[in-house]
């Protein structure tokens, strides 16, 4: 029987640098077409942004800079793009579907049992992350300073995590409403991750995932199923997981 090939996921934006020599666009009688040219100059504009407002702040990265660090021009960059605004959301919404496909593919795959799979998620999430700063530092801090819009993609990405709580069970007290509880989990979740993010620790989020592993799965299984799946959520067990395309000089350490 043949085993299908899982599709290899896009690059995280900010994995490879915006001028990087492999994506430079070549003239000749075989340069690439239209659409193939604005592809990659959005891929590069995607990396650019991610680099320059992790480096300087959303507020002090400018149209000009995000070119430069893409080598993309500025009649290119708004050709594909009404402002930055519109560049960090759309390099946002690219990066966050990037993620949530390699949580849901280790979801998917840790086997039935709830607590592995949410163990799995969480250890993708953080090992992802720590494998890219720029993009954890933009997504999850800077995108505090781009505007109403992209706190309202936060958001909704907050909301779609509790689909990995869906078979979580009712939890241990019948009086507590679940939806709630959910909530609760993947805020605490989610400002334990970004407090070590703004802290400018983001390679150290994967010696994060037993407590993590703890306090998601606690509340629904109780102390005791809760430490025993904390237990087997060691940070370096077996190979991790880091965004597609990372350069091997961001990838958190591991033994």
């Amino acid at each position: 029987m043949t085993t299908q090939r899982r599709p290899h996921p896009a690059p995280l934006p900010g994995a490879r640098p915006g001028r990087d020599p492999d994506r430079a666009i070549k003239r000749g009688p075989r340069r690439l077409s239209a659409e193939a040219v604005a592809a990659t100059q959005r891929d590069r504009l995607f990396d650019g942004l991610v680099r320059e407002v992790a480096t300087k702040g959303y507020d002090n990265a400018r149209v000009t800079d995000i070119c430069h660090a893409a080598g993309v021009t500025r009649p290119a960059f708004y050709a594909l793009f009404s402002g930055k605004e519109d560049a960090f959301l759309a390099a946002y919404r690219h990066g966050v579907a990037v993620l949530s496909q390699l949580m849901e593919s280790a979801y998917r795959e840790a086997g039935p049992t709830w607590s592995d799979a949410a163990r799995a998620a969480l250890r993708t999430l953080l090992e992802v992350l720590a494998s890219v700063p720029a993009f954890a530092r933009m997504a999850l801090v800077e995108v505090d300073a781009a505007g109403p819009d992209a706190r309202r993609e936060r958001d909704a990405l907050l909301g779609s995590f509790r689909r990995f709580f869906a078979d979580a069970g009712p939890g241990p007290t019948a009086d507590v409403d679940r939806d709630a509880l959910v909530s609760t989990v993947v805020g605490g979740i989610h400002a334990t991750v970004r407090s070590r993010v703004a802290q400018g620790r983001a390679t150290e989020l994967p010696q994060l995932l037993p407590v993590l592993t703890y306090a998601a799965t606690a509340p629904f299984l109780g102390t005791d199923d809760a430490a025993r799946a904390t237990r087997l959520a060691r940070p370096a067990d077996g190979p991790g997981t880091t965004a597609p395309c990372a350069p091997a000089g961001e990838a958190a350490t591991r033994s």
